[in-house]
């Protein structure tokens, strides 16, 4: 029925899809029947040919059910059967956890997923087969996707574990070995974020030289026309090949698939590690930079309030952007970490990083005016340059009580960032959507400010296991200390912000079985109060951390080939705003999202690989001043998703491998008071991957056209704010992506 043989062949998958409305639901539907009957027996299932069907009969348990079969091991890392997943991910302060041991919804994508994927960004990849992901811009200014209803920044991603030190506005795909994705709030985990991201967290572990030598070159190509070159290099060195370095370097330059449009990008990474009997240490320097010309400020920003009917949406190599907008994008790393096991029983570790960023751009802001599809442009220039810094210390270590097993860790972490603006602004001008004409490049008045954050905290977890580890209950708490002051361009300080609160967690998991695991957890965000503006009663007053709670039930099931993963959740994010009629500014508001997601993957049958799911999110406003928007839909959040990739090896010509994968987006309001929406959209993508060896020496052709049908539609909303459900602009165009790899 099901193997957990790993194919011969590298694996992947395809992203997104494209739709015609000749392609309703219903061919999503029967493809994820496919999916559960391949998932769930399978037995009236026969993709692969008869000659195989000896090979595919799994294990069985006492009990009739398939036994969790042992991981397959890819360059020092377990992975799933199919090798798209890792087995286990960093859940914060907890470390690395196996998914069936994890009290929380968790993902991990593998290097080779990242590479046969072609994915260039991180939204791209997470967003392609996870309904718990929403990615809701396209090649904008800055990536943004949306986790569970909430958006998530692409600067609180983690990169290694550390907060802030991932690059700047955009992170490229080619320096990760993993990329790790935690569902839900995570300040006890992680720590506060410091851009507030709530749905969820991205870790990126950079790569490390594995124990065989590697050299890869890797040529690319996206239409309209962008050429780029990829080079990985690994070595290990010493009588017991203690260093490794790892060299990644990328450039490509081109047109994109949108008209007028061009992009510069550069990498370049480097991890160092050095691994003895009880100590580790680890040394990762990177440098990326990213030009783009005809660039887009997410759509269009805001909907005036008497717009009754919005503009039809354009294929997404409509540009929207003047010619002369274009954002440089510049960003350096440097991290250190390190371990030391004091005794098998305790484990001293630490790290510190730096991150520099500069940032220039002259963009455009734009709001639908009317029915006509006029809009009013207001032009700006951003020019930022800022310095992060992000450390963490700690201990962890286990002990029993009797029969009870103790896994605790006390950390503490420090994030620091000091940026300094000279932002400029130009006049406003009115456009039209059907008929755009930008003018020449404006003249624009400066002004210059700075911001200083520190972000302080300390967490102590400790996980209890009972009954052989069967039983599981994590308990734990962070203090967590925000500040944060605001400086004019003369350095007169304008505001200051200091407060502190604790946020606790718990989580229980059950492992009914090496098969089923069940779960609960209690879980905290916090993101910076704000402070009451000036024309308030109470001016000045700053707010504390606005607290946001999750409650999950899930469970996880191990059929063998294929894992399941199912969660049912509700996240509660407060917001401040002045109240018309006291005048006072305070918390009013609040979103509440419920919802069940449904995610599996694996592989279903020899050559058989898939991936996906399935989730309804009720994004609901519970708490408003203003009667009319309680009960209504947050915008920009749709309650459906539905998302399914297949990778299918071709018996009859080794080597070559068939790819799918299709994605159906719900409807999506643009406003809170829900009186205008965006319709649903399916997208569909098609490719292929062929590896063979000439002359001894790997080669690995992929192709894959995205959006197959060239599906004209707005995203939705970037930011969920009410009247922004066009900021997200319009999606991506068909296009096609070739690469092909050399490994020495």
């Amino acid at each position: 029925m099901l193997s957990q043989k790993r194919s011969a062949f590298p694996i992947s998958t395809t992203r997104r899809l494209a739709p015609q409305s000749a392609f309703p639901l219903n061919t999503l539907r029967a493809a994820i029947h496919l999916a559960l009957m391949a998932g769930f027996g399978g037995a009236g299932l026969s993709l692969a040919p008869a000659a195989l069907a000896a090979d595919k009969a799994p294990a069985q348990a006492s009990g009739g059910a398939p036994e969790r079969l042992a991981p397959v091991v890819v360059q020092g890392r377990r992975v799933y059967a199919g090798g798209q997943l890792a087995t286990d991910s960093r859940v914060g302060v907890l470390g690395n956890l196996d998914v069936m041991d994890t009290p929380f919804s968790t993902i991990s994508y593998t290097e080779d997923y990242v590479e046969n994927q072609q994915a260039r960004d991180i939204g791209t990849l997470i967003g392609a087969a996870d309904a718990s992901v929403f990615v809701a811009s396209k090649r904008s200014v800055k990536e943004t996707f949306n986790i569970r209803g909430f958006p998530t920044s692409a600067n609180d991603m983690t990169f290694n574990g550390l907060i802030g030190m991932a690059p700047n506005q955009r992170s490229s795909t080619e320096m990760a070995a993993r990329v790790e994705v935690l569902k839900g709030p995570s300040t006890l985990l992680n720590g506060m974020p410091p851009d507030g991201s709530l749905g969820g967290s991205v870790n990126i572990v950079p790569k490390r030289a594995g124990n065989t030598p590697l050299t890869s070159v890797t040529a690319t190509f996206e239409s309209d026309n962008m050429p780029g070159v990829h080079v990985d290099v690994g070595r290990r060195f010493g009588d017991k090949q203690q260093w490794g370095v790892r060299f990644n370097g990328v450039y490509r330059n081109g047109d994109t698939a949108v008209d007028k449009q061009k992009q510069d990008m550069g990498l370049a990474s480097l991890g160092l590690d050095w691994r003895g009997e009880r100590a580790r240490v680890s040394l990762d320097l990177y440098k990326q930079r990213e030009r783009l010309d005809g660039i887009n400020y997410f759509g269009i920003s805001s909907i005036a309030s008497g717009v009754t009917q919005l503009p039809t949406p354009k294929t997404g190599n409509y540009q929207l952007a003047p010619d002369w907008a274009a954002s440089i994008n510049n960003t350096q790393m440097a991290m250190l970490r390190g371990e030391y096991e004091l005794s098998d029983a305790l484990t001293l570790f630490g790290a510190w990083g730096q991150r520099n960023v500069d940032f220039d751009a002259q963009i455009t802001r734009n709001e639908l005016l009317n029915n006509a599809g006029d809009i009013n442009m207001n032009a700006f220039r951003l020019i930022s340059d800022g310095t992060q810094k992000s450390g963490e210390a700690g201990v962890r270590g286990h002990f029993d009580t009797g029969k009870i097993q103790h896994k605790w860790s006390l950390v503490a972490t420090r994030y620091t960032s000091q940026w300094n603006y000279q932002n400029g602004r130009g006049p406003s001008f009115t456009t039209n959507y059907y008929a755009p004409s930008f003018g020449p490049k404006p003249a624009f008045r400066y002004m210059g400010s700075s911001v200083e954050d520190k972000l302080g905290g300390i967490a102590l977890a400790d996980t209890l296991s009972f009954m052989d580890g069967k039983v599981q209950w994590t308990v734990g708490t962070r203090r967590q200390n925000v500040q944060s002051s605001n400086y004019d361009a003369a350095g007169a300080q304008t505001s200051n912000y200091d407060q502190s609160r604790w946020s606790p967690a718990t989580a229980l998991l059950v492992k009914l079985s090496d098969q089923l695991s069940v779960y609960g957890n209690y879980i905290q965000g916090l993101n910076k109060g704000d402070t009451a503006p000036t024309a308030a009663k109470n001016a000045g007053e700053s707010l504390q951390p606005y607290q946001t709670e999750q409650y999950e039930l899930g469970a996880k099931l191990d059929w063998g080939g294929i894992t399941h993963s199912l969660s049912l959740f509700q996240i509660a994010r407060p917001s401040a705003y002045t109240s018309p009629d006291s005048n006072v500014f305070g918390v009013y508001g609040e979103q509440r999202n419920r919802g069940l997601e449904w995610s599996f993957w694996g592989e279903a049958s020899r050559g058989l690989r898939l991936m996906g799911g399935a989730s309804y999110t009720r994004a609901e406003l519970t708490k408003a001043l203003d009667p009319t928007y309680l009960g209504k839909q947050a915008t920009g959040v749709p309650k459906v998703m539905a998302k399914l990739g297949v990778e299918y090896d071709i018996a009859a010509l080794p080597g070559l491998t068939a790819t799918g994968n299709a994605q159906y987006v719900g409807e999506r309001f643009v406003r809170d008071n829900n009186q205008l929406s965006l319709p649903s959209y399916t997208l569909f993508d098609l490719g292929a991957r062929y590896t063979t060896k000439l002359a001894a020496k790997e080669i690995t052709l992929r192709a894959t056209v995205q959006n197959v049908a060239n599906r004209a539609y707005w995203t939705g909303s970037w930011t969920g704010g009410d009247g922004s459900g066009l900021s997200g602009g319009l999606g991506a165009p068909r296009t096609l992506l070739l690469s092909g790899t050399v490994s020495f």
